[in-house]
């Protein structure tokens, strides 16, 4: 079953860097990541989300592919490969992978202007480890679709987390 997990920070850039660790997790096999986006309230208080994948870049590219080998049977690449990114991004512009869109604006609302959000979906359960490495970032949980149990396990891992770093770094400044 995947899993899901916001946490809101108080900045895009501890956002970012949060999603900065999960990849790293990812590339050291400790996470199976299937998305992960950093949804930002501006200062006028709307939602910009940053996803992991640019649907309209990956349609262009696969387009520009097919549109260049369907030119080419036809004798004209150019037009092949202009046509071909069109459509491609066109069509990676109305798909929607991952984490849904809309439901990521209306959880994100409850975010003040210059907050983010770390909207996390993962295949596998997140270990122990992965939590307490992303909690070392701060932030809070804000919503997830495990039970009671789950997230209130979560939640004090992730505080705990957090705390035991403050601490650490509060020993080394003495």
């Amino acid at each position: 079953m995947s899993e899901l997990i916001v946490i809101g920070y108080d900045t895009p850039e501890r956002a970012e860097e949060a999603r900065a660790e999960l990849m790293t997790m990812a590339q050291e096999y400790l996470v199976d990541v299937a998305d992960a986006v950093v949804a930002v309230s501006d200062d006028t208080g709307n939602i910009k989300l940053n996803q992991m994948v640019n649907m309209w870049t990956a349609g262009a590219t696969g387009g520009a592919f097919w549109g260049l080998l369907i030119g080419v049977l036809f004798f004209n690449p150019l037009l092949g490969v202009a046509v071909g990114a069109g459509a491609g991004a066109l069509s990676g512009a109305l798909t929607d992978y991952g984490i849904n869109d809309d439901f990521m604006k209306d959880v994100a609302s409850v975010l003040q202007p210059g907050q983010a959000a770390l909207f996390m979906m993962m295949r596998r359960e997140a270990s122990d480890r992965v939590i307490e490495r992303l909690g070392e970032h701060g932030g809070r949980v804000l919503r997830t679709n495990l039970d009671t149990d789950a997230e209130n396990h979560l939640r004090r891992a992730f505080d705990e987390a957090h705390k035991a770093k403050t601490e650490a770094a509060a020993l080394t400044k003495a």
